[in-house]
């Protein structure tokens, strides 16, 4: 028994360091060297348990018949959408072509001209405005959301879509599986669907006892509808009660505070072909594509008429970071004044330098994030960047508990919006599928500027002061998470 056991006490060293080896010639290929450093202290720590975590979570990539499907949505997306490319606005800064080109050679996605933009922060009313554009259409529907549910907010919205299907309207629908299956109400979700005549589907499905497994925490965080391909709506609301159905969030007032955008004119089709690439990885179809030009007359004093937008999707299929690549070279090109809105605020070190280097150099930044994080592994994650921000010169502006700045956009200088569905942290870069759109334009900054002097009014700005007297526990503990954020 005693030689047995020393046997197996050597056979699990050499298997420790071996697995080490391995590690040090395998994990750092093509990986960031913090993400990189990261799995090898996992592994070195845990080498059995960092192995098994690294074999399930430490690739990003979708496999070869997913890749070789979405090459071939991509390639007809480009060309159907190739007719809309418009250049950058004459009033633009200098910068915003190269820019407008580097996206396009990303994503392949033009900048299109002549679109109409309206800009929704309430809740209620981006329901509202979605649910009278459904029951305008007469042709077809397409409905792409992160997360969904049925509840006392959404209902209407399904209602309208089985208005919709009642009059002869298609309508397709996707969610991502494991992003929906977390909501209460899943299985009614499912049943009122499958009774219904809507065309639906599940994103990114986890279903290994039918041959469909991937790499567990991979998502479609996307969220948009189009309508006739007439009018288009995406940001970062999910399709639910602004509590997400929790009883405890009702119970503490927690809800999450959005941003919408409701948009007419040529980037339409660019959000219906992104539907299109999405629809056709998990069905097979590729979805023809519509274009329609749209009068250059407000419909109330909030619309932006005449707006240039780009839109930039992002997620494993592509091969670079696409909306990092955005927001750093904005920010390196920002001469005045920057306002970032997320609730993940977990940079990688060339976002966290961009920021950092634009306030160093004289640049006005704030940045809206929830006093109260949702999470507790991303919020200390987050909480980790503050100090190094604030000894920069940021100005971190704190939205009240118990509500949740769930927004995403930026704002550079007087001159370019960004808004969509990416947040800023290694998880959007990397893991989710997102969509970002790009505004050159002045007059929906100044809109984007009314949104967070909104915020700013109801937040309280953190000091430099009152974080160095954060416990020590609790400092630990969002370095700590700092660490397991890189390990992707």
């Amino acid at each position: 028994m005693d030689h047995a056991g020393t046997l197996l006490s050597l056979a699990a060293v050499a298997a420790h360091f071996a697995i080490n080896i391995a590690a040090i010639g395998i994990i750092p290929e093509g990986r960031r060297p913090q993400t990189a450093m990261a799995w090898l202290i996992l592994i070195a720590f845990a080498p059995f348990v960092g192995a098994l975590a690294f074999l399930l979570f430490g690739s990003a990539r979708i496999g070869h018949h997913r890749r070789r499907e979405l090459t071939t949505a991509n390639r007809v997306i480009a060309r159907e959408t190739e007719a809309l490319t418009a250049p950058a606005p004459a009033d633009a800064p200098d910068y915003v072509e190269p820019i407008v080109q580097l996206n396009h050679r990303l994503a392949s996605m033009p900048l299109t001209a002549g679109n109409h933009v309206t800009l929704l922060p309430d809740y209620q009313e981006s329901i509202d405005e979605m649910i009278a554009a459904i029951d305008e259409a007469r042709e077809r529907v397409h409905v792409e959301f992160y997360i969904m549910a049925l509840d006392e907010m959404t209902t209407p919205f399904f209602d309208a879509l089985d208005r919709a299907t009642a009059r002869g309207v298609v309508v397709r629908l996707l969610f991502d599986h494991l992003g929906t299956r977390r909501i209460n109400g899943y299985r009614e979700l499912k049943r009122r669907l499958a009774a219904s005549d809507i065309d639906w589907h599940l994103m990114m499905p986890l279903l290994p006892l039918r041959g469909r497994f991937r790499r567990p925490d991979l998502r479609n965080h996307r969220k948009l509808l189009v309508v006739d391909d007439v009018v288009g709506f995406t940001g970062s609301l999910n399709l639910t009660h602004p509590s997400y159905g929790k009883p405890k969030n009702r119970r503490i007032g927690r809800e999450w505070v959005e941003l919408w955008c409701r948009l007419e004119g040529p980037v339409v089709a660019t959000i219906d072909a992104l539907f299109s690439a999405d629809w056709a990885l998990e069905t097979g179809e590729v979805l023809d594509i519509a274009t329609h030009e749209v009068e250059q007359t407000p419909h109330s004093p909030r619309d932006v008429v005449g707006v240039a937008v780009q839109l930039i999707p992002s997620g494993p299929g592509f091969e670079e970071e696409n909306n990092l690549r955005l927001f750093t070279s904005l920010l390196y090109n920002a001469r005045h004044r920057i306002s970032l809105t997320s609730p993940y605020f977990v940079p990688d070190e060339t976002l966290l330098y961009a920021v950092t280097t634009a306030a160093q150099r004289g640049v006005d930044i704030e940045l809206f994030v929830s006093e109260q994080a949702d999470q507790f592994m991303v919020g200390h994650a987050q909480a980790s960047y503050y100090r190094e921000l604030l000894e920069a010169g940021v100005r971190i502006w704190l939205y009240p508990a118990p509500l949740v700045l769930h927004a995403k956009h930026l704002s550079i200088d007087d001159d370019v919006a960004v808004l969509g569905t990416s947040n800023m942290d290694m998880r959007s870069f990397a893991l989710n599928y997102e969509m970002t759109l790009m505004l050159p334009d002045a007059s929906v900054v100044e809109r984007i500027r009314q949104v967070e002097d909104a915020y700013r009014a109801k937040s309280r700005e953190l000091t430099i002061e009152e974080w160095t007297r954060r416990p020590a526990h609790l400092r630990f503990v969002d370095n700590a998470m700092r660490l397991t954020a890189t390990l992707q």
